[in-house]
């Protein structure tokens, strides 16, 4: 079995983290000094960062593979374009009933 490259920068930054830690835990570091503690900080802001990249990669993959994948629209927006086509609908009766009660004015003169 064969250990890819990235696996292997995995475990040495887990296992340099744990190695920080363990010296901390046994007091062969002390952590107030100032250069170990911007050291260690450093340290700990890099793997963050490395991590919070990629975790934002797979959830930015996974959230447009779930938005490309479903070719149906969600129930809300049929919903949606189910009112929309009713709003059509109803503009178009209350046209027709506008023209019917729509009569030709009498100028006042002509009245008797």
């Amino acid at each position: 079995m064969r250990i890819s490259q990235w696996t292997l920068l995995w475990l040495l930054i887990v296992g340099l983290l744990g190695a920080i830690e363990i010296a901390i835990v046994v007091g062969a570091v002390n952590p107030y000094d100032v250069v170990t503690f911007f050291f260690i900080m450093v340290s700990g802001l890099i793997v963050i960062s490395v991590l919070a990249i990629i975790g934002a990669t797979f959830l930015g993959i996974y959230i447009s593979h779930r938005i490309l994948s479903t070719r149906d629209f969600t129930p809300f927006e049929q919903e949606m374009l189910r009112m929309s086509e009713e709003v059509k609908r109803l503009s178009g009766k209350v046209a027709d009933i506008a023209k019917a009660l729509e009569k030709p004015h009498d100028p006042p003169g002509n009245r008797r």
